[in-house]
């Protein structure tokens, strides 16, 4: 059992999400934090979570006095093999409330509740999720409010060996002691990872930085000595856009789009909606059949450009997305049946339903219905159009993430190549090709290409999954020896003290299931040219264990990371 002696103060947040909390006022401020990295089968884990009530307010305590008040209760779910052996408040301390007789018993503005957790020796492998719910009900000098909860999770690694302990800066929590009765208290040993508060303050810190570069994944010892030199002399990393042209890539884009029109979900279309539209031959003249045709084929560019846009910008980061194996490799799988489309395995083509259409002679010609058809058939361009459109929006996407502004015009241009054939059809200037044995030919050009970037997102899916196949305790461990060589666990002191030196910075983003990060400590960083490189750096290891966490997520699109190890180089 968990004595009474169970002190207020801190262990090292590990991966720890805390979620939102309903509304009303106040809402405290909760912070999960554990003894260790991950949870070990068959042994005893420790947890807390630190409550943070705004100046002014307490909350009652989990004993009230008073039998109309509601006590403050922790609640938690735990799956399948875990156990919660005990819960532990702080003691109580007297408020004094305007108008009560007796005063209340409440807890002040910080306290930790302590949890101890029987972890079964069966418990699955992976990452081991404890939601929980806090329940409280907060007073001010005058009354008390109606009762309200939070809801926040801890999640941790399980791991295979001992659980290496982990502790936060004791400048943030100071310590939090476990023992039976007047037993000597069990205190955690030196932090492997700043905790949540001393990486929030951190990021107010990053506006005094400049970003001289960024890299990430696994770097042979000349690759990041490269790195580094590269970002001492200020080279900037050259992307797709950067040095090489925004024009070709826009170029590129359109003549894809452009080449659509000669696959066989869009060719033969071509003459009967323009039959249905009232364009070409039954358009009466060449300038009202080549506006028909010019609204037709707006309507077809602004539908990609208007999905493409909705895509990227509601996307989040696209580093968050494509670090996914699960993204990559449902990608893979698409494309493989979209490929399967294109040598006439399979069959998916929806672009006949826009064929289908039949209207009065009343209909014909007018530009809401050459709009309508438009936007219909760039919808129902079938398996020709959609791997190329999936890939434009993914390209699109991952260059935004990087700063590019001018991505999100791609899907848009892609329309417009489609466009292009639809007016000049429309006023009957031009004879379109006819259809043949070639169309087959460029329909498994297209095959080809789907099953190659089908491959490509297949081997991104493996590779991500291969990365996260380590032991947590290892890692871990690793860290731990890297910090006590020197390097900072807070980013808010380590900042600091670059500022304070006025030194350069090394900020290593790392995680427990990071298997590249493990890597990296074991070869390149510990190679003694890149230890020399790095004599004069201020270096960060700033924990990312999970990327939707608040603060992770802020730093990551900072530093646009599009997945772990990254590295990024700043100075004062």
């Amino acid at each position: 059992m968990l004595g009474r002696a169970f002190a207020v103060a801190s262990l090292l947040a590990a991966a720890c999400v805390p979620l939102s909390a309903q509304t009303g006022p106040p809402k405290p401020e909760l912070t999960p934090i554990a003894e260790t990295a991950s949870v070990q089968p068959g042994r005893r884990a420790r947890l807390a979570v630190r409550v943070s009530v705004p100046p002014g307010f307490h909350l009652q305590s989990n004993k009230p006095r008073d039998p109309l008040l509601i006590p403050t209760v922790l609640t938690i779910d735990a799956p399948a093999g875990v156990t919660v052996s005990e819960i532990v408040f702080p003691p109580s301390t007297d408020f004094q409330q305007v108008g009560q007789a007796q005063p209340l018993a409440v807890f002040e503005q910080h306290f930790d509740v302590g949890i101890e957790l029987a972890i079964a020796a069966d418990v699955p492998k992976g990452a081991l999720t404890l939601p929980a719910r806090l329940r409280y009900q907060a007073c001010d000098q005058n009354i008390c409010y109606i009762p309200s909860r939070i809801e926040f999770a801890w999640s941790l690694p399980v791991a295979t060996t001992a659980a290496t302990p982990i502790a936060a800066n004791t400048d943030a929590f100071g310590h939090i002691a476990f023992g039976k009765g007047d037993a000597p208290a069990v205190q955690p040993p030196v932090a492997v990872a700043a905790n949540v508060k001393t990486n929030a303050r951190g990021i107010d810190q990053l506006d005094d930085f400049v970003v001289l570069g960024t890299t990430g994944g696994y770097l042979g010892t000349s690759d990041f000595l490269d790195f580094l030199h590269r970002a001492e002399t200020g080279v900037k990393e050259t992307g797709l856009f950067e040095g090489r042209g925004p024009l070709g890539i826009l170029l590129i884009v359109f003549l894809g789009g452009l080449a659509l029109n000669l696959t066989p979900c869009v060719l033969p279309m071509i003459p009967v909606n323009l039959a249905i539209i009232g364009a070409g031959s039954q358009a009466g003249s060449r300038g009202r059949g080549f506006h028909l045709g010019s609204v037709y084929g707006a309507a077809m560019a602004l539908v990609y450009g208007v999905l493409g846009l909705i895509v990227i910008l509601t996307a989040g980061t696209f580093g968050t997305i494509n670090a996914s194996p699960w993204f990559n490799l449902a990608i893979a799988l698409v494309f493989v049946l979209l490929a399967l489309a294109m040598f006439d395995v399979v069959t998916i083509d929806f672009s006949s339903l826009a064929g289908n259409a039949r209207l009065g002679d009343k209909g014909r010609g007018t530009f809401l219905l050459a709009f309508t058809m438009g936007a219909v058939a760039a919808l129902l361009a079938g398996a020709c159009v959609a791997p190329v459109v999936i890939q434009v929006v993914l390209f699109s996407s991952d260059l935004y993430a990087k700063g590019s502004g001018v991505a999100l015009g791609l899907p848009f241009v892609l329309g417009l190549g489609m466009a292009v054939p639809w007016p000049i059809a429309g006023a009957g200037l031009a004879s379109l090709p006819k259809p043949g044995m070639w169309m087959v030919r460029v329909k498994q050009v297209f095959g080809v290409l789907i099953l190659v970037m089908a491959a490509y997102y297949g081997y991104q899916g493996y590779s991500i999954l291969s990365n996260r196949w380590v032991d947590p305790s290892q890692v871990a461990s690793s860290v731990q020896q890297q910090l006590k060589s020197g390097w900072y666990g807070s980013l808010d002191e380590g900042l600091a003290a670059a500022k304070r030196e006025q030194k350069p910075v090394l900020i290593d983003m790392w995680a427990t299931w990071c298997k590249n990060c493990l890597t990296m400590d074991k070869t390149t960083l510990a190679d003694s040219a890149v230890t020399s490189a790095l004599a004069n750096y201020v270096k960060i290891k700033f924990q990312a264990e999970d990327p939707d966490q608040p603060t992770v997520k802020a730093v990551m699109q900072r530093f646009k990371a599009v997945g772990l190890p990254t590295y990024v180089v700043l100075k004062p």
